[in-house]
């Protein structure tokens, strides 16, 4: 669980980090690791939906780092945001970034 934070995963973490915020990524964009800590990417898309003004799209801000709407405006449509997570999964000795498309 605190791989993410030891001197081997840092590099990983600092390439999603802007000024120890999480950085916004656009649909064709991912974060740029130097070749030597090049790892595989694994794609997951999650569909989030549910009723009016329950919390998905706070939900959604939330785990990207963007600021969380203060008041509900219900959305038009779908958006999409695209969040990167390094992990090192258990018995493994590479880690892998996790590409989270997230529908909203």
């Amino acid at each position: 669980p605190g791989w993410l934070l030891s001197p081997a995963g840092r590099p990983y973490l600092d390439s999603i980090l802007h000024k120890n915020q999480r950085r916004v990524f656009g649909l064709l964009e991912r974060p740029a690791l130097p070749p030597a800590l090049a790892v595989p990417t694994v794609t997951y898309k999650l569909f989030l939906a549910g009723r009016s003004g329950v919390g998905k799209t706070a939900l959604v801000a939330w785990l990207g780092g963007t600021p969380v709407p203060p008041a509900h405006h219900e959305t038009l449509g779908i958006e999409a945001t695209t969040l990167f997570w390094p992990a090192k999964p258990r018995g493994s000795s590479r880690p892998v970034l996790f590409q989270l498309q997230l529908w909203d």
